[in-house]
C-alpha cells in the first residue's frame, strides 16, 4: 500500500470562508466543488481540504465542543490500506457504496475514535499539479 498523499480536512458551514483563509495562509489557492473545496499550496499540491458540514459548530477547544477535523489517505491499493487499517486496530464506520469502484473512500475510527478516510482513484500529485497549473489565474 502506497499513500500517495495526506490530506487534512475541515469540517464548516461556510466552505468558501475556511477555504479561502487556509489557501491565504499557504500562499495557495483553492479549487472548489458544491460540497467539498481542495486547498492547493504555493507549490500546487493537494494539501488541504474544508467539508460541507451545514450543521457545524465551531470548537471551543480544549475546554467545550471537540474538534472537528479529520485526515484524508490517498491510496494506490485500497485493499491493502484497508486491511492494514483493521489490522493495526481501526473500525470501518462507513463502507464505500461500491468497494470495488475504480474511486472511492471508507470512513474508519482510529483506536481512540478520531475518525479519518481511505480513499483510493485520486489523482497522484503530478496529476494534480498539471490540473492546477490548467485553471485560470484567480
Amino acid at each position: 500500500m502506497g499513500i500517495m498523499r495526506r490530506v487534512v480536512v475541515f469540517d464548516a458551514s461556510d466552505i468558501a470562508a475556511e477555504s479561502r483563509f487556509w489557501a491565504g495562509m499557504l500562499d495557495g489557492r483553492v479549487v472548489t466543488d458544491d460540497a467539498f473545496h481542495s486547498v492547493i499550496d504555493a507549490d500546487d499540491r493537494w494539501v488541504m481540504g474544508v467539508q460541507f458540514a451545514p450543521g457545524h459548530v465551531a470548537p471551543e477547544w480544549p475546554h467545550g465542543t471537540p474538534q472537528q477535523v479529520h485526515l484524508d489517505l490517498h491510496v494506490d491499493d485500497a485493499g491493502a490500506a484497508h486491511a492494514k487499517a483493521i489490522g493495526l486496530g481501526a473500525r470501518l464506520l462507513q463502507d464505500a457504496a461500491d468497494p470495488d469502484a475504480s474511486e472511492g473512500h471508507r470512513v474508519y475510527a482510529d483506536p481512540a475514535g478520531h475518525p479519518f478516510c481511505i480513499g483510493w482513484g485520486q489523482p497522484d500529485d503530478d496529476a494534480v499539479r498539471a490540473f492546477v497549473r490548467s485553471l485560470p489565474a484567480p
